[in-house]
Order: structure tokens, then C-alpha cells, then sequence
């Protein structure tokens, strides 16, 4: 009997919670769906359904593919070597103090969205794919530092030590002893990072950052549906074949 009061006061709670939101953010769903809202609507999302699929503009959103591509993959690729570099500290195998500190760091790092660093690198770096590839890096650092640590953690420390005690030393211990066991979950982090970092590549635009994202929101702004829907077209089949291509990775390198 007790559960369920508890239950249904949690059930209250939430729908008091909705209200209140609703209330607070001024939120009219009657004005949204009232007069000729509706037609209006239907008839801008109509104005997509006609992508601009001619020569020149096909030319020009491969461009911007291959530059989202190539941002999403040279962030990732320094995100996970800087991430690697701070995980062994941030592992615990250099000390309590290096510990925190690179903990600390990471934190830091990845509590800061890709697109808040896009507006930041923009303003220091200027606009375009550097900006793009640098805010994907230190956000991705972040995240696949501390997930590389933890892999560390749990990784068993027998192999490595084995190495040492026969002369080995720290790096030939940790390239030897530690890496093979723990590399395929490295990479399958990476892989995993670097999906998601494509379709966050194809939005940093939005803040002029490059890429597809760019295009994107300079045709939205004019108010050209037609080449704005073929820039989303090319953003939709650009993350499915990179989700393609990570899952035969992952299923190839690390299953296999």
C-alpha cells in the first residue's frame, strides 16, 4: 500500500513538474496550431521535399563533406592521443598528485560542449575548419581520456609488472605488458567517438566552424530550402556510412 502511494505522489510530482514548466516557459500550444500556423508549416516543410540536386551544388556539398569528414577525423585522432597521455596519469601510475590533477583537467575538458568551444576557438582562431577540428578535440579529449583511464584501472597489472621485474623498463612494460589487453577497448571507444563527433562536425557550422554545417546555415538564412535540403540529405548518408564503416571496424578489429 505504501509503494503505491509513493508511486502515485512521484506519478503527482512529475505532472506538477510538466505544469509548472509549461507555465513558467510561457509555452502556447494553441497559438502554434491556431489560425493558418498549421498550413504555413506544412507548406515550408513541403519546400524540402525538392532538394537542389544540380551539378554545381552537389560539387559544392562534396567539398564540405570531405572538410566535415576531415575535421570529425583529425579531432579524433588528436583527441586520442592527448587522451591517452593524460589517462596514464589520470590511471593512478604516476602518483596521487598527477592523479587529481589530470583528472581534473579531463573534467574540465569535456564538461565544456563542442559547441561552446567552437564559439570560443572561433574568436582565437578564426572562422573555418581549424576552429571545427580544435573544438572537437579538447570536448572528445575529455571524454576519451577518462574513458581510456578507467580502462587502465581495469586492466590487470601482472603482465606489466612481469616485464619490470625482468629489467624491463616503464615504457616497454606499458607497450607490452598493459596496451595489448586493453587496446581493443581503446579503439572501440575512439570508433564510437568518432561517429558521434561526425554528426557534431556537421553542426559546429552553425557558429562557423566549416563543414556541411556552414552550408547548412547560410542557405537557411537566405531562406533556400531547396539547397538546404540537399545539405541535410548529404549530412544523413554522410553519418550513415561512417556508422557503417565503425561497425565493420569494430567488428572486424576488435571481435574479430
Amino acid at each position: 500500500m505504501k509503494r503505491h502511494l509513493g508511486n502515485g505522489a512521484l506519478l503527482l510530482a512529475l505532472l506538477a513538474a510538466v505544469v509548472a514548466s509549461f507555465l513558467y516557459l510561457g509555452i502556447d500550444l494553441g497559438g502554434l496550431f491556431g489560425g493558418d500556423n498549421p498550413k504555413q508549416m506544412a507548406g515550408y516543410a513541403a519546400s524540402f521535399l525538392r532538394p537542389d540536386l544540380s551539378a554545381g551544388h552537389l560539387r559544392s556539398i562534396g567539398d564540405a563533406a570531405l572538410e566535415t569528414l576531415a575535421m570529425s577525423a583529425i579531432g579524433t585522432l588528436l583527441a586520442a592521443v592527448v587522451g591517452l597521455a593524460l589517462a596514464l596519469p589520470a590511471a593512478g601510475r604516476l602518483g596521487w598528485l598527477p592523479r587529481n590533477g589530470a583528472r581534473l583537467l579531463l573534467n574540465a575538458l569535456r564538461a565544456v560542449p563542442e559547441l561552446v568551444w567552437a564559439a570560443l576557438v572561433v574568436l582565437a582562431a578564426g572562422l573555418g575548419p581549424n576552429a571545427g577540428t580544435l573544438a572537437l578535440a579538447l570536448h572528445t579529449c575529455g571524454v576519451l581520456g577518462r574513458l581510456f583511464a578507467e580502462a587502465l584501472e581495469n586492466t590487470p597489472d601482472a603482465p606489466a609488472e612481469a616485464i619490470r621485474l625482468g629489467g624491463g623498463s616503464a615504457v616497454a612494460a606499458f607497450c607490452y605488458g598493459t596496451l595489448p589487453g586493453v587496446w581493443p577497448q581503446l579503439l572501440a571507444y575512439s570508433l564510437y567517438r568518432w561517429e558521434n563527433n561526425i554528426r557534431m562536425a556537421s553542426v559546429l557550422g552553425f557558429v562557423g566552424a566549416g563543414g556541411l554545417g556552414q552550408m547548412l546555415y547560410v542557405h537557411l538564412s537566405l531562406f533556400q530550402q531547396a539547397q538546404a535540403a540537399a545539405v541535410i540529405l548529404a549530412m544523413l548518408i554522410l553519418v550513415l556510412g561512417v556508422d557503417a564503416l565503425s561497425g565493420w571496424a569494430r567488428q572486424r578489429w576488435i571481435s574479430g
